[in-house]
């Protein structure tokens, strides 16, 4: 599949709308907000459990699961934009160093954005010789940068990486870096099924029909990492982002056993409090019954599933 084969990407906001919003994000990216991620020093025998996922930051998770070790959009910088002096800028440290991790046998990267492909941490990670597994049109990104892709897939396109299967899932969301390359490449999440687990990493997504059919197609999903941050204001982010409460419908739609919110407390992207997504997502997950499948993760924090 190219990039050109996937779906139209969220179009361009209103101006009477966006600018104010950017006006302030520049101001939060000046001043920072309260109500960043909690943050809980990692424990270096916890990062050797299969299976078990520990919380970086934002949408970086490092996985073990049947044998394979892996991350999901690793953002290390100290700001999540293409310059080193503007942009939205890290709350919290990542929640464990890059040298302090194990072992890596590949990294997933959802789409070009940069808060989810960050080009200094690839360059760190290619140095490791860490292949990448992406979606169409990311591949340049990632050998430009002195980086190896595994695989460059597109919409349901899978491979194996190691001892896992690789599935490239839609998303509803859009991509690009710059002013002239908006929707270009391909935006999208992954479903990493070994032999006893499956993982499904979102990517950034709005809420639309195919959490069922990923369900249907990729499951049976025994954990869900979705995005609960950055939904402020609606006009902007409805097309784009979930929302907690439609974060724990997506959970829902997939049929997965477990969820755990992401996408939050680590870089202030929109106008919503820094700290009212965890709590709205809890809140929705108990009000549905969910509570004993759902949770949150300290930064730094590692967890069985």
């Amino acid at each position: 599949m190219k990039a050109s084969d996937g779906p139209k990407g969220a179009g361009v906001p209103n101006p009477a709308v966006a600018l104010p919003f950017l006006w302030r994000r520049m101001q939060a990216s000046l001043r920072p907000r309260p109500g960043a991620a909690v943050v809980v020093p990692f424990d270096p025998k916890a990062l050797e459990r299969d299976p078990a996922l520990t919380w970086i930051g934002h949408a970086t998770f490092y996985v073990r699961m049947d044998a394979a070790a892996f991350l999901t959009d690793p953002v290390y910088s100290e700001r999540a934009s293409p310059f080193s002096f503007a942009g939205p800028r890290r709350l919290v440290p990542p929640g464990v160093p890059l040298e302090a991790l194990p072992r890596l046998d590949f990294v997933l990267l959802s789409h070009d954005h940069y808060d989810h492909t960050d080009l200094p941490t690839v360059r760190r990670l290619a140095v490791r010789g860490v292949p990448f597994v992406v979606p169409t049109g990311v591949a340049g990104l990632v050998t430009r940068a002195g980086g190896r892709v595994a695989a460059e897939l597109g919409w349901w396109q899978a491979a194996t990486v190691g001892s896992v299967r690789v599935t490239c899932v839609p998303a509803r969301h859009f991509s690009g870096r710059g002013l002239t390359d908006r929707n270009r490449r391909l935006w999208a999440g992954f479903v990493v099924a070994g032999k006893t687990r499956r993982l499904y990493h979102s990517g950034d997504t709005a809420l639309f029909d195919g959490f069922t059919e990923i369900g249907r197609r990729a499951g049976p999903i025994d954990l869900a990492c979705l995005p609960i941050g950055a939904y402020e204001p609606r006009a902007i982010m409805r097309p784009i982002h979930l929302n907690p409460e439609e974060a724990v419908r997506a959970a829902l739609d997939l049929g997965a056993r477990a969820a755990v919110g992401m996408h939050f407390g680590t870089f202030d992207l929109a106008d919503e409090p820094l700290d009212e997504p965890p709590r709205r997502f809890l809140a929705e997950a108990r009000a549905r019954g969910l509570e004993e499948s759902t949770f949150l993760l300290s930064v730094g924090e590692t967890r069985a599933f």
